[in-house]
This record gives C-alpha cells, structure tokens and sequence, in this order.
C-alpha cells in the first residue's frame, strides 16, 4: 500500500527516521489532529529515543507544512536533516523530483539527489546580530564569549550564525578535547543569546573537510545536526578556513553542504533512514 493510500484511510502515521543519525519521530497531522503537550512531546522523545519531533501539516502554499520541537517541548522554526526526512517522505509519497516545504523560517525546497541522498535548500544564511539574535550589537565573526578562567579561556570567540535557528561556532584543534556535555549547556543559554543557540565544535581537517559535533538547543549532544552543519561551513568560509563547499564529519555520518556564492543559498545533501512506521 502505498502512503496516499494509507493517508486516505484517515488515521494518523508515525515514522521513526534519521538523518546521518539525527533521530525524529515524525508525525502525519494533514488528516489528524496532533495538538501535544510539552509534557507529551518528551515523553514521545523519550520513547521513541528522538533528538526532534516533526509534524507533517497541510499548507496551501507548499507541498507541506513542517513543524518542530525539540526534545525537552520547545518548538523551533527550523531542522535541517529533519526537513530533508521529511523531504524524502513527501518525494516518494508524490513521486516528484523536488517538492517545497514551508517552515516557519522560511520556504524550503527538498529534492533527490545522486546514490539515493537527499538534498535541501535551506535558503541564505542570517548574519546581522538582531536576525540571531544576540542580546546587543556585536561583530557576529567573533562574540564576547568565553569558557574557562576569565584570564585564561579554553574557548572564546564563536562565530555566529542563523540557518533558521542561532548557532555558536568553537574553532578547535580536536573536537574529541572537549567535554561538550558540560560545555554545551553554558553557551546554550549564555546571556549574549537572548533565546539560546546550539553550540558547533569545529575541526578543520582541510578546506574540503570539517569534523563537526554539536550541542544542540533543547536536544542536548546529537550525532548529527543539519542546521549546525550549514553553520559551521558558513562561519568557516566566511573566515576563510575553508571553500564554500566542503564535506562535514558527523558522529552520526558525513553531510555535504554547498553555500552556494550566485544564490547566497546553502543546500544540504545527506542520507536519510527510515527506520519504521506504524499508524495509530
């Protein structure tokens, strides 16, 4: 059977998905209602062992409609690999090459890509610090933020970005030197970010190759992060660590991501694994 003919049957389906081991629980809301909790939201992160929670929503203007939240309750406006899973489930559900997706970032558009990837366009990055946002005015290449004795940091500096959601970006010359459960919390909700931010650790292998780990806002340390991916390319490019274009290293799997100089645009392109399904 295929999903529009499940869809038709009128009860809400369930996917458990990953994307370069980023895991969501993803939710059928077009033909039911799914209205949760923050209560209910971690206890479907809880049980379902997912870093975000998706549902999928009928918009007039797109293919769909993606709403987020995180796994302690939190909706955010952006998800970079779950935009591409859910990308992937709208492509085989329609049968299309590319479909749009609206989030509320912006409008996104997901498409297939060579070996069975999937690609989205996640649009231009926001560099101005109130479009973060950061609590005043700063140089948004390196903020006044540091980690460890005020006289003597281990970390100081992160470049910051938004791809729909606010990124904090360490340069390091090992990312597996870091504590980052312990680290990742004090710069999440440090008072230079006013709605918090996900922390990027970044190793430059080359100008072709980051490793990357990342705290991610109200998930915690995950094995991958889309949106943390496109950050710590972009903040390496613009400082001229690496090209536009480079292959990210991800505890869950390797990402491409692409900024694109004639569109401004970043596209992202990885694997997507659908891990089960049911309806209830």
């Amino acid at each position: 059977m295929s999903l529009a003919e499940k869809r038709s049957e009128g009860a809400m389906r369930i996917w458990k998905m990953n994307g370069a081991g980023n895991a969501f629980a993803v939710f059928d809301a077009r033909d039911a209602k799914f209205a949760p909790s923050e209560a209910q939201l971690r206890e479907i992160a809880t049980s379902m062992k997912a870093d975000q929670i998706m549902a999928i929503e009928n918009d007039l203007r797109a293919d769909a409609f993606l709403r987020f939240w995180n796994a302690d309750g939190s909706e955010v406006k952006a998800c970079g690999n779950g935009t591409r899973a859910v990308a992937h489930l709208l492509l085989e559900e329609s049968g299309k090459d590319e479909v749009r997706i609206q989030t509320e970032a912006d409008l996104l558009k997901g498409a297939r890509a060579d070996q069975g990837l999937v690609s989205v366009d996640m649009g231009s990055p926001l560099m101005g610090w109130e479009d973060i946002p950061l609590s005043e005015k700063m140089d948004v290449r390196g903020v006044d933020v540091k980690i460890g004795p005020m006289d003597d940091p281990y970390l100081y500096m992160p470049a910051v970005v938004s791809m729909g959601n606010p990124h904090a970006v360490f340069f390091v010359e090992d990312v597996d030197a870091y504590d980052i459960p312990a680290i990742g919390p004090l710069v999440e909700w440090h008072p230079t970010f006013p709605e918090g931010t996900n922390v990027g650790f970044a190793q430059i292998i080359d100008r072709e190759t980051i490793r990357l780990r990342v705290w991610e806002r109200g998930a915690g340390l995950t094995k991958a992060c889309g949106t943390g991916a496109c950050a710590a390319l972009v903040c390496a490019a613009r400082a001229d660590k690496t090209e536009r274009k480079a292959k990210l290293i991800l505890d869950g799997g390797d990402l491409l991501i692409h900024w694109d100089e004639a569109t401004d645009h970043v596209i992202m392109t990885g694997p997507v694994e659908l891990e089960e399904s049911f309806t209830v």
